[in-house]
């Protein structure tokens, strides 16, 4: 019997389709441990950084926590120690006493587009090297993470329609090619849009994160101590920097350094040290620990005029 065009070409795409998934599901999945966290005796999952024993999780996974075990496909497992954590990112690293670890292969999720096929590994309740895979369903998103005292949008979040489940959190999201684009942190519940995950990108600004927890345990962050929003510029602020938007201070913490540089409530922030400041997020990436003790730049609008005011980053502490 001749098989139909029609069906022909829907058997290829779903072969094309199975082996990209299957390639992946072969690369990763040794390369994905399941968690057991002592303390709490929560779980979840982890990525293998390096052969000798790094891996990268969720913060939120080991919270309150300083070690657990770590078991992967082959049955090979160890204990595990938090290395360093950082709820502000919901990063973390670990350490296995193992070496000869299969690492995988980190991407860049700046080059992700919406509709692009993703594969998700990782350990939901329980179940350890499970596969779902899905598209891109959204980019750009903004998820909040909070710390002990402070709390912080963790920008540019992947969200997916491959399945998560509490337990994929720390396990790799990957493109077509296996390569490690985010790290699953979170499943939208009933009622809100069920079916929907995020995943935490993986780009400079977390690679840098992830080298400062491997090296020294946290992550610094300057700390300019504003709230603000985006605001329309009056006409002649945008004529004067050749945009429409800047960000319209709500809140000085009192004792910040915004607070000794004159920064008040209701200035319009143009630009920082030169860069352009368009929206709360544009301040946020400039906060890294380069910035501490560094005079800035800081051009705002004010009564109609725009000054120049001085402040002097001090250390987030959280």
């Amino acid at each position: 019997m001749t098989t139909p065009p029609q069906a022909s070409t829907e058997t290829a795409a779903l072969d094309t389709y199975s082996h990209v998934v299957t390639s992946v599901a072969e690369l990763l999945i040794p390369s994905v441990a399941s968690l057991t966290v002592m303390q709490r005796g929560g779980a979840g999952s982890a990525v293998v950084l390096t052969p000798d024993g790094y891996l990268l999780t969720s913060a939120h996974v080991v919270a309150g926590a300083s070690s657990g075990t770590a078991v992967f496909a082959n049955g090979r497992q160890s204990r595990f120690e938090v290395v360093g954590a950082d709820a502000l990112s919901d990063l973390a690293v670990l350490r296995v006493a193992l070496s000869d670890l299969p690492a995988a292969s980190l991407g860049d999720a700046e080059n992700l587009r919406v509709g692009q096929l993703v594969v998700a590994v990782g350990s939901p309740l329980g179940f350890a090297g499970s596969v779902t895979a899905g598209v891109v369903s959204a980019l750009g998103r903004s998820l909040p993470a909070r710390g002990n005292r402070n709390v912080r949008l963790v920008e540019n979040v992947i969200q997916t329609d491959a399945a998560l489940h509490p337990g994929n959190s720390g396990g790799a999201l990957a493109d077509s090619a296996g390569r490690v684009v985010g790290i699953s942190t979170a499943v939208v519940g009933p009622g809100i849009g069920q079916g929907l995950g995020m995943a935490v990108p993986i780009n400079d600004a977390t690679r840098r994160i992830i080298a400062a927890l491997m090296r020294e345990g946290r992550v610094r962050r300057a700390l300019l101590g504003i709230a603000g929003g985006p605001r329309p510029l009056p006409p002649k602020a945008a004529r004067a920097v050749g945009r429409d938007r800047g960000v319209e201070v709500v809140q000085v913490v009192p004792g910040s350094p915004a607070a000794h540089a004159g920064i008040r409530n209701e200035d319009i922030i143009l630009e920082v040290d030169g860069i352009p400041i368009e929206d709360a997020g544009d301040i946020q990436r400039l906060m890294t620990a380069d910035l501490i003790d560094k005079e800035l730049t800081v051009r705002v609008f004010r009564g109609g005029e725009i000054i120049t005011l001085r402040p002097v980053p001090a250390e987030l502490e959280d």
